[in-house]
């Protein structure tokens, strides 16, 4: 197919995606046509009452005409939800109908017809409950591919991973391991030559603080940097430990694609810092590519239409690339 459409799924309910993702319809010119997977009768709802005027096409998942498609229209393939009056808080009501949309945009990925999935946020506490550490790792069960996965919050001009996504941070040094980086430096290394033609150059940082520890066997000599050795023995380009409070300095960052951090909020932190919601949050390893909007679903501020479209129009833009 020579021109595949983009799949957006819409998550939880009681977010404010619908209102970011009026936003980036109105603003935007989209070369591939987008398909949304939501409840048709809580779109129309946020619509009226964010003073939206989209038209609709409703789909048919079994015999879509993908040649046909525009985004003149929001083109949706319904799934049930029944929504009380007014929003609700977010709850496990939602879920079914959370899975179930999720299954439907996993059924029509398989059909190869697809540039990659958009989804929206979903609450940890409530739809992943403790099955699942983030939706990384959620994405990388539904496709059989529960070892070999990474998260990369992605910007032209820097990118971040992290080796362990959502955990406690008392667990993370006891989930580095030398394998780990390794893994995770191949994924990286895979995808920015397939995607951009490129081989990135990698920062690695340490995880005690400047790289040191009292305890003699830290885990910066005894995981960290045998895995550095060994990476740059298969000539891959990276370079560190570096300490994670000097790594960010422009000086330094700019020397590089990606920096690898040990845990989430250590690489996380400053690139929001950086880039505020210049950023998308795309995982790795999956047979198709996913990407997320930066951003939770803050239902507290739904329906107040002050909400950023930036992070999902970057991630439709980095799909709508030909």
């Amino acid at each position: 197919m020579k021109n595949k459409a983009i799949l957006i799924v819409a998550g939880e309910p009681n977010s404010v995606f619908l209102e970011i993702f009026f936003k980036s319809l109105k603003n935007n010119i989209f070369k591939k046509p987008i398909i949304l997977i939501a409840s048709k009768d809580l779109l129309t709802k946020q619509m009226r009452q964010l003073k939206f005027n989209f038209k609709i096409n409703l789909l048919n998942k079994k015999s879509i005409s993908f040649n046909l498609l525009d985004n003149k229209k929001i083109n949706i393939i319904n799934v049930n939800y029944k929504f009380k009056k007014n929003f609700d808080k977010i709850t496990e009501n939602s879920n079914t109908y959370i899975e179930n949309c999720f299954n439907t945009a996993l059924a029509l990925l398989k059909t190869n017809k697809f540039t990659g999935l958009i989804n929206g946020p979903i609450s940890k506490k409530t739809f992943l409950k403790e099955k699942f550490f983030g939706m990384t790792e959620y994405f990388a069960s539904k496709t059989s591919n529960k070892d070999k996965f990474a998260m990369l919050i992605y910007n032209k001009r820097l990118s971040v991973s992290p080796l362990t996504t959502h955990i406690p941070l008392k667990d993370v040094s006891k989930s580095i391991t030398k394998n780990k980086i390794i893994n995770l430096i191949i994924l990286v290394n895979e995808f920015y030559k397939k995607k951009f033609k490129k081989t990135p150059k990698i920062a690695i940082t340490g995880l005690n603080p400047h790289c040191e520890s009292n305890y003699r066997n830290s885990e910066e000599e005894k995981i960290i940097k045998p895995a550095i050795k060994s990476l740059i023995k298969k000539k891959f380009n990276v370079n560190g430990p570096f300490p994670a409070d000097t790594i960010f300095m422009p000086e330094i960052s700019k020397k590089y694609d990606v920096v690898v951090g040990m845990y989430h909020d250590q690489v996380l932190v400053p690139m929001k810092t950086l880039f505020n919601f210049d950023a998308i949050n795309i995982t790795l390893g999956l047979p198709f590519i996913r990407i997320s909007p930066d951003h939770g679903p803050n239902e507290k501020m739904l329906g107040q239409n002050k909400s950023n479209p930036q992070s999902l129009i970057q991630a439709i833009r980095f799909l709508d690339i030909k």
